[in-house]
């Protein structure tokens, strides 16, 4: 089944005072930054829900969808109501959990490698937000052990953080600050990987997950590290490339990022265990939420309008990095 014809035309109308103090799901600012940045008004919300879940309803090619507000925002506020390209996400969403069930299902953050990843600190999520309201992530590479846990395990834990958060409304209108030390890498943490599958969901991990990433700032990145990020710049969109940026230290992000939103071993403000209990707090709020993800299914891609050429584009790709790629050293 295909997904429907019509383009949803939404107005940036400001929300008036009146309409922020009867709104209980977002701040007014917040309100006002989905009507200039995503065309998203109440009016027009509520038409593009009722034709998503009418949609749901009729295509026999997926089963179990949720279709309560939250979720289907998801996809409506990360393609700025464009409807058929919100129904492409959200199909492209569904097969990807398939294609990768191993490692983006039974997302549960009291599974023993889930839960000991994010307490060493891996991934954590600021509780204070940006200037801009956004959600600020942040990252230590030294902190994951590569030694004991795979390439998937970390596929794990940046999804069942990256799941948690696109159930929160806010976080679906201002979008994702990522923040990340690449010390302490080593070799081991780049040849963990396989190319073809590290391209592969750097590619439909952004057709698929709808998330606004704002910014990605990069610190003491060693030289190995940043020829695997330069590699995969090359396969996501230029949108998001411009917006990555490597930095020598973590004194020259001090000019991109609030310092007040980052932990103190970045120098920022909060200690680091405080971010991390933090987030196990998040994560133990929507852990049911996550774990019914599962029921959903998609039967059939037949309604996936596939890129040209992507397929062949990817593996071509790959026949000339994959050797490199593996032999790589880390200063």
């Amino acid at each position: 089944m295909t997904t429907a014809s019509m383009l949803l035309t939404v107005g940036t109308t400001l929300a008036s005072k009146e309409q922020c103090d009867k709104d209980d799901l977002m701040s007014c600012k917040v309100r006002n930054t989905a009507a200039v940045e995503l065309r998203e008004t109440p009016a027009t919300r509520e038409q593009a829900l009722h034709i998503m879940r009418e949609w749901i309803q009729k295509n026999t090619d997926i089963k179990n969808v949720r279709q309560d507000d939250t979720f289907l925002l998801r996809f409506l506020r990360h393609k700025k109501f464009s409807i058929p390209m919100a129904q492409q996400t959200l199909l492209k969403y569904l097969n990807l959990r398939k294609f990768y069930s191993d490692c983006m299902t039974n997302l549960d953050c009291e599974e023993a490698n889930l839960k000991e990843i994010l307490s060493d600190g891996y991934i954590a999520v600021s509780p204070v937000r940006d200037s801009k309201g956004r959600r600020v992530i942040v990252y230590n590479m030294s902190k994951f052990n590569a030694n004991k846990f795979t390439c998937w395990d970390m596929v794990r834990a940046h999804l069942v953080v990256y799941e948690t958060l696109m159930e929160d409304s806010t976080d679906q209108v201002q979008g994702f600050v990522h923040v990340g030390d690449g010390s302490g890498s080593s070799k081991t943490h780049v040849t963990a990987w396989n190319p073809v599958d590290f391209a592969r969901l750097l590619k439909w991990g952004e057709q698929s997950l709808p998330m606004r990433h704002k910014e990605l700032q990069l610190f003491n990145v060693p030289a190995a590290l940043k020829y695997i990020i330069d590699f995969a710049a090359t396969k996501v969109s230029p949108k998001i490339g411009n917006r990555l940026h490597l930095h020598s230290n973590v004194k020259s992000i001090y000019k991109e990022v609030d310092v007040a939103c980052i932990p103190k071993e970045f120098g920022g403000d909060i200690p680091m265990q405080d971010m991390i209990a933090h987030t196990k707090k998040l994560l133990l709020e929507k852990r049911q939420v996550l774990l019914d993800l599962d029921k959903m299914e998609i039967l059939s891609t037949r309604g996936i309008i596939s890129s040209r050429n992507s397929s062949n584009n990817l593996k071509n790709g790959m026949s000339s990095v994959e050797g490199s790629f593996r032999k790589l050293e880390i200063d």
